[in-house]
Parts: C-alpha cells; structure tokens; sequence
C-alpha cells in the first residue's frame, strides 16, 4: 500500500512510527519537511500494559493499546493510518558478525544489486532454532584484495567480500508483534531494532565516525549500540529498566507503585551525595492512614544502587565489544531513564567516559499542526526511538526510490548491451557466410585467398 502524500508537499509521503515500549506505545505521524528535518503532524500515547522488558506479555491488552494510541494521532493529523514502523528490542535480541563473498562473471562496476544479493544471502544462514533474522547490516567491503571500503557501488572488480552484523531475535517474540499489529488493522512497513531508531534521532554523522556508545535507558530494557568510523559495531539489549528502579522504591520505601513512580520522577537522583541530609517527602497514607515521610537522600541511595547496575553491565557491553579506547565522542544516554538527575555524572564515575543526555529536537522541524506545549513534549529523551522511527521511514523510502532510478538505469544499459551483442553475432555470423562462399567458390580459404596477388 502506498503511503498517503502530504497536502502541501506531493514528494513527501505520510511516515508512521510505532513504538511498542514497557510503559508506554507511542504513535507518531509526520513526513520530511523541506529542510530535510521530520516535521510532526500527530502523535498518540497510551499506556502499555501487556508489555514485559519489551516482550509482549499479553496481546489483548496491548493490541488495546496500540488502537487507543492510533486513535489519538488520527485525529491531531487527520490522516487514516494504516502503515506502519515497528520498533523491536527485549532480552532474546542476539547480534553476530558474517562474512560473505560474491564473485562476478566480469571485471564490471559494483552495483547496488550486487550488494542486496550479498545481504539476501545473508538472510540464508542457518541459525539456532527458534531465531529469526531482523537486519543485516554491511559494514566494510574488500573488492579484489583491497579491503577497508565502505561505498563500494560505482567500483570496478570481480571479488566482492563484505563483513556484516547480523541481528536476530526470537521468532515468537517477532510474531507475537505481528500478531498485535495485524489485531489493530495495520500493517507492517518494516521492523527496527529500536536502538537503531534511537540513534538516528540523538546522534550525528561525525559522533558515528569518531566512535560512540548509544544507551537507550527504556521502561523495561536498556539498548546498548557502538558505532565507530561511521558503521555499527556491537549491539546489545540489558533486561533491566526503569521499571525495575520503581519497584526497588516500591519495596524500599513501602509505598504504591504509582506513587514509587511519581517519587522516582519528580524527587528521583543517581547520585545520593548530590542530595541534602535534611530534605524530606511526605507521601499521603492509604484509606486514612497517617502520611509517610521519605528522605530524598535514602530514595537517592536506592536508585543510585540500581542505576549503578545497570551502568556495570553497560560498562561490560563496551569492554567486550573491544571499542572502549576508541570512543572519542564518548557515551549518549537517551531513552526515559536519561530524565534521572546527576545521571551524566554516575555514567561518567562508572566508565571514566565522557557522557551527555541524546535529544531527538536536532531533527525535528517547526510545524504548525502541534500546539506549543506537545512539540516541547516530544523533544524529551523518552521519545527518541518514536523519531526514530519516522526517520528510518524515510529513510527506506528514499533506498526504494534510488532502487528503482538504478533499476531502470540498468534496464536501458542491459539493453544496449544486447543490441550490441545481436549486432556482433549478426557480423560474425555474415563473416563466416562470406568464409563459407569464398572458400566453396576456389577451393582456397578465406585468409589465403585475402593475402595472394
């Protein structure tokens, strides 16, 4: 199905991201602008309840979700939403390195279909039972010996080797969100690994190139990815969240969930000593009992216990990836989490790596269909993967377009060629007609003939 195209820019398609996360699903509407920015037109959010550490737990209440946030970003876009971009991530994610090799018949230029047959055959390999394969994701290329290439279309050679990263994830996981999906009436554009959403929407160009750690902090997974000279090298999902922050105040604390939640959000920090001894919270007590108060200092030492484990393991995703002394741009911290006070600060403690907070505003462009305050909103931390996704999007839109110029392209060359083929075995066939007749004609053959006096 064809996006629905925008009322004042013909060339610039409708876009829908669908983040199915922990806490909350978040549906975003929006298309490229003219500035080559995402300009917003709906955005609809509604709290997941069916969702555990980013794995559908139960369908009924997510698919419920999924309609009530649909039905919010229809009517601030008035667009009827049909498409969408799935983001992807929990505990069973699992990433590989591969290798593949083509050989060509010829000493021709590389072409973009060269690449895809490489990554189809990438989608071939034989995995562990019960996985399936999400991305494949080129890394460098080596044509003919000469390694280190990362645009090969447009080089000549015969031998085309390229490394990939492989991601995989659980197939009933990956059905299971299908099957939330097509329950909603939609359908599936494509499935994003949502760290990889994430880090379109809070990183640059030049932080990929110098090396950089993206740490997507969600409710129920924390999203691990390195990227260094411009490609993705490691990949990595953390089972633990802010949610598991709210129950440690929860049960800590004494008090209800909710009222954990509210505790961790408004007087939450990562850092206890950055807190005064002598500043108190009063919580309201349950069906008339008397008011609780709480220490902001002790509720600081709770979080900072969590949020120390959890950069540990982040700590070990990068020293395992074999990156760790060649991250010049440091660690980004998105996601809800990143709202944590003095967080940049225990992250930097932890690693001794330079830290900052990721914000998905840098690619969001002016739009007069969100009011002020909702615009503001969706320039938080926690929507960096909705972004994202629009991102990716448009993105694949743009790969489809190019596809089909290149496809064409090759068409009118392809049939030059065969024009000059048929040509060729015309001449060669009337040649060796006129070699028949001369020789039939004085008993001689042709080169004799052509060289006596």
């Amino acid at each position: 199905m064809k996006p629905r195209l925008a009322e004042n820019e013909k060339d610039s398609p409708i876009i829908v991201g669908l983040d199915i996360g922990t806490t909350k699903i978040c549906v975003t509407v929006g298309r490229r602008s003219g500035s080559n920015k995402i300009e917003l037109l709906g955005v609809g959010k509604a709290e997941s309840s069916g969702v555990n550490r980013g794995v559908v737990a139960n369908i009924q209440r997510t698919v419920t979700s999924i309609r009530d946030a649909v039905s919010i970003a229809e009517s601030q876009s008035n667009v009827d939403i049909k498409v969408v971009n799935v983001g992807i991530a929990g505990q069973h994610i699992k990433s590989i390195q591969h290798r593949g090799i083509l050989t060509k018949r010829d000493y021709d230029e590389v072409t973009r279909f060269d690449v895809e047959q490489l990554i189809s055959d990438m989608y071939k390999l034989v995995l562990p039972p019960g996985e399936e394969i999400i991305h494949v994701l080129p890394q460098e290329f080596t044509i003919d010996n000469e390694p280190g290439i990362k645009e090969p279309i447009g080089m000549a050679g015969r031998r085309v080797e390229a490394n990939f990263h492989i991601i995989s994830g659980r197939v009933t996981d990956i059905n299971n969100i299908k099957r939330c999906v097509d329950n909603s009436d939609l359908e599936i554009s494509s499935l994003v690994l949502e760290p990889l959403a994430s880090s379109e929407a809070v990183l640059d160009d030049e932080e990929k190139t110098a090396g950089v750690v993206l740490v997507d902090i969600g409710g129920g997974t924390t999203d691990v990815a390195i990227f260094h000279e411009g490609i993705i090298r490691h990949t990595a999902v953390i089972p633990l969240g802010g949610n598991i922050v709210t129950e440690d105040i929860k049960q800590g604390c004494s008090v209800l969930r909710n009222q954990a939640e509210q505790l961790k959000v408004r007087y939450g920090s990562a850092l206890a000593d950055e807190n005064k001894d002598n500043e108190v919270i009063c919580v309201p007590g349950i069906r008339g009992r008397e008011a609780k108060e709480i220490s902001v200092k002790n509720l600081a030492y709770i979080i900072q216990a969590r949020m120390e484990e959890i950069i540990e393991h982040v700590y070990y995703e990068i020293k395992s990836s074999g990156y760790e002394d060649k991250l010049i741009a440091g660690i980004v911290i998105t996601g809800g989490g990143a709202q944590l006070k003095h967080l940049v600060q225990l992250v930097e403690y932890i690693t001794g790596i330079d830290c900052r907070i990721g914000y998905p505003n840098e690619y969001l462009a002016k739009t007069e269909m969100l009011n002020k305050q909702a615009l503001e909103e969706l320039k938080s931390p926690m929507y960096a993967t909705s972004v994202g996704l629009l991102i990716k999007g448009v993105q694949a839109i743009e790969d489809a377009e190019a596809g089909e110029h290149e496809e064409v392209a090759s068409k009118k060359s392809g049939k030059v060629k065969d024009i000059a083929e048929e040509k060729n075995k015309k001449e060669s066939w009337f040649s060796k007609l006129l070699s028949d007749f001369i020789k039939d004609d004085t008993g001689i053959d042709d080169d004799t003939f052509i060289g006596r006096k």
